[in-house]
């Protein structure tokens, strides 16, 4: 398998011919070579994550894609076909064997709600929380997108995550929000996580590759 980053959050998954793509949200540019594409997965309802004009876009190209994603985006893409996933579900897409877990996003602000999340595992290899910090328990997670700046995130809190799920690889993700300084330093601080664990770091970019 390979995953690709691009801005934010959105991830891509090539294995083989089948392609699977995870949170194109507002943050993300169009994306485009489509062929392939067997489900989308989106793991909560913020915008960031998800914007109808990417799913527009995904199913002109690749129409009847399927897209999982928990019941509060089913709600929030009201008119699309949503496939609604829960922590415990296990899916085929393709070629792609898919595992959700968690069930709730970060707390931001005890003023503001807190919408239904869900981590995917992708094959038992690579793991991504979503705006979570709910470690899969049972799996040795091979690869790990682990989020670097957000509203509910602090940085010590990432730290911690990353040493609880022990991955042998990880890169940062969910880094918009930051500046290239704050990018740069929570890189090192999730570098040094993960290699408390006898892991390795990637710093990846926008449409930087790693082969899993």
């Amino acid at each position: 398998m390979r995953v690709t980053k691009f801005e934010h959050a959105a991830l891509r998954i090539d294995k083989g011919a089948d392609v699977l793509l995870i949170d194109p949200g507002s943050f993300t540019s169009p994306l485009d070579d489509l062929s392939g594409l067997v489900a989308v997965v989106l793991t909560h309802e913020h915008p960031d994550h998800w914007t109808p004009e990417h799913l527009d876009r995904i199913l002109r190209a690749a129409p009847g894609t399927p897209i999982f994603g928990p019941a509060g985006v089913a709600k929030a893409a009201e008119g699309y076909d949503i496939t609604v996933v829960a922590p415990g579900d296990t899916v085929t897409a393709g070629s792609f064997e898919l595992r959700f877990f968690g069930g709730t996003h970060e707390v931001i602000h005890s003023s503001l709600p807190v919408p239904e999340n869900v981590g995917v595992l992708v094959d038992g290899e690579f793991y991504y929380p979503g705006d979570s910090y709910a470690v899969p328990e049972g799996v040795e997670v091979g690869t790990l997108a682990a989020p670097l700046g957000a509203p509910w995130l602090k940085i010590g809190e990432a730290m911690d995550y990353v040493l609880a799920v022990k991955p042998r690889r990880a890169f940062g993700t969910h880094d918009m929000t930051l500046s290239v300084a704050g990018k740069t330093m929570h890189r090192q601080r999730l570098q040094w996580a993960t290699e408390q664990n006898g892991g390795e770091f990637f710093a990846l970019e926008p449409n930087d590759s790693l082969d899993l």
